[in-house]
């Protein structure tokens, strides 16, 4: 199986996740993709799975989602725009 991206440091602070992805940085307003997840309590926040592929991430406790390329693209975006 191809690896998309290498996951490391996922954690949460309030509305924002931080993560590493293939060595690179980011906070991702997590109000922006899913209501859900951000308004989450602590405990189902750290209830996540990372795809084997790198790919996205999953909360099985609010059955959410989200696509590292869709996070960091946008990220990239506000960061220069």
């Amino acid at each position: 199986m191809k690896k998309y991206h290498n996951i490391a440091n996922v954690r949460f602070d309030k509305h924002y996740l931080l993560i590493k992805v293939d060595g690179k940085d980011y906070r991702i307003d997590l109000r922006l993709y899913s209501k859900r997840l951000a308004s989450a309590d602590d405990r189902t926040k750290m209830n996540f799975v990372v795809s084997p592929s790198g790919y996205g991430i999953h909360w099985p406790e609010l059955d959410e989602d989200l696509s590292i390329d869709g996070m960091i693209k946008s990220a990239n975006i506000r960061k220069t725009g």
